[in-house]
């Protein structure tokens, strides 16, 4: 599994860890928090669907670092199962996280979901949230998803 970082440019899962790790170890008094949240978005040109799974390092206001994952997948039109397969990245991404540096993710991780009280998710709301929080994660929905709903989203945009 290979992530994008704008600095380090691509990095392993491992080393994505040992610099997660290395930027909490320069400010370990300060509170952090590790947010993973997925968007996909249809390539109708190419028969694709675009996932990207970002995780965000966010040291409370002092700053951030974020990696991002791409993985392409036949096309999928149902928005329901693409909402649901956008959760699965997520909630895998964070079982492996929560097993490789437990002290670092614990109580501090969070789960953005491109889902909201506004639009065609709604109904989906109660069934995503119900999946996430019953796997042990902090769930939040749009407009408080940024890392789904703003960060993810740009990285299905580009061509990569």
């Amino acid at each position: 599994m290979k992530f994008l970082n704008p600095t380090k440019g691509t990095l392993t899962l491992e080393e994505v860890v040992k610099d997660i790790c290395e930027f909490v170890g320069t400010g370990p008094d300060d509170a952090y928090k590790v947010i993973i949240g997925s968007d996909s978005q249809n390539r109708y040109d190419r028969g694709i669907t675009m996932f990207v799974t970002a995780i965000i390092v966010h040291r409370i206001g002092k700053g951030a670092r974020y990696y991002i994952h791409r993985k392409p997948s036949r096309e999928i039109r149902s928005l329901k199962q693409r909402m649901f397969t956008e959760a699965s990245y997520s909630l895998l991404l964070c079982q492996e996280l929560s097993e490789k540096i437990p002290e670092i993710c614990g109580e501090h991780l969070e789960i953005h979901l491109d889902i909201g009280e506004k639009g065609a998710t709604k109904s989906l709301i109660k069934e995503i949230v119900g999946w996430v929080t019953a796997s042990g994660y902090t769930a939040k929905v749009k407009p408080n998803a940024f890392v789904a709903s703003k960060v993810a989203d740009r990285y299905t945009r580009s061509l990569g």
